[in-house]
């Protein structure tokens, strides 16, 4: 069999589901850098069917636990901002040292009505998509809150041990209900607009008070004035903040995407942190606080696709959801009297 020949056999393997290799030998492949490998490991990881995560638990267990060594990148900005762009362009200059290789996790927002999603992002990033050092992965968010998607922190470890040592996470937007991607980064950069009415009095403090740098994008042309005008204020503002408790300041930066002016300056600063958190310790602590948060997390919601996944448990729960909803019965009262039922086995 020829090296094509081969390749499509692998591929069209994965794309069966009933021909999936075993799981041995599909964290093999990932660790060998096999992009339909990582690309099939996403779509089960993201799959809400039980027997999928079954699988890719065994896959998990056969991966290297984590790289320490890599440096995990939070973005976030409102809608906009120019964060897909910012990606693309800051990415040169990061494949421009040697062995660096980039993935880019891009978390879309999905419709609340058709709950589908765009997802464009290997569109908009055209460059870095056909780059061969790069692995950009749109993912729908769902109804999954905080900016990422449901099975995000665990992609970062997929990414990690297929070889890439950069991992950018691309949230749906900024907002109060979106920093949870902050707890599973190393660094979290906050993309701003300048003069686009989202003025310091507007700004949502928890955000700022997470940030580890902030960039105002679009810093070009006839913007440039009013772009670095923001930067001086956000920076002042930024030291009027509590002091943090790793004593790092966030610094402020100015940047166009488009003619590659600043970039090299977030790069050295987003490094210098990598370097300064790691000396003290401070990197690892974060990174097994990450792993605490996501064992709750999973423990959450890997529970109830368990008890749904019982036909008698799952026939229960509908029973109880129709009477919420001819509101015979309270929402926390068909819990109750699901879970007691659950508990008794008397369903």
């Amino acid at each position: 069999m020829n090296e094509f020949s081969a390749k499509k056999n692998f591929v069209d393997r994965l794309r069966n589901r009933s021909e999936l290799p075993n799981p041995t030998d599909l964290a093999l492949y990932i660790c060998q850098g096999k992009r339909d490998a990582l690309a099939k490991a996403f779509t089960l990881l993201e799959s809400t069917r039980f027997s999928d995560q079954e699988y890719m638990v065994q896959v998990l267990r056969e991966l290297p636990k984590e790289n320490k060594a890599s440096i995990r990148l939070g973005i976030t900005g409102v809608p906009g901002v120019g964060k897909s762009t910012f990606i693309e362009a800051f990415s040169e200059v990061v494949l421009q040292e040697a062995g660096n290789k980039i993935a880019v996790l891009s978390i879309d927002p999905s419709s609340p009505i058709t709950g589908g999603s765009i997802l464009g992002d290997k569109t908009r990033m055209e460059r870095l998509s056909i780059d061969d050092r790069a692995f950009i992965r749109p993912t729908p968010a769902g109804t999954h809150l905080g900016g990422v998607a449901r099975a995000t922190a665990l992609g970062i470890q997929l990414c990690e041990a297929a070889g890439y040592n950069i991992i950018f996470t691309e949230t749906v937007g900024v907002g109060q209900s979106e920093v949870e991607v902050h707890g599973m980064t190393d660094f979290f950069l906050l993309l701003m607009l300048a003069g686009a009415g989202d003025q310091l009095q507007g700004i949502k403090r928890g955000i700022m008070e997470l940030t580890d740098a902030l960039v105002i994008t679009k810093a070009d042309g006839e913007n440039k004035t009013r772009a670095d005008h923001a930067k001086a204020e956000y920076a002042s503002a930024l030291h009027l903040f509590p002091e943090r408790e790793d004593g790092w300041v966030p610094p402020v930066f100015s940047v166009s995407s488009i003619e590659n002016q600043g970039l090299n300056e977030v790069w050295k600063s987003i490094q210098q942190f990598d370097v300064w958190q790691t000396e003290r310790g401070l990197k690892y602590k974060k990174r097994e606080s990450q792993r605490l948060a996501l064992f709750q997390k999973q423990a959450n919601d890997f529970l109830l696709n368990y008890f749904l996944h019982d036909e008698q448990v799952r026939r229960k729960f509908e029973q109880v959801k129709q009477e919420v909803h001819l509101g015979l019965k309270s929402p926390m009262e068909a819990v109750f009297e699901w879970m007691e039922d659950i508990k008794k086995k008397e369903i």
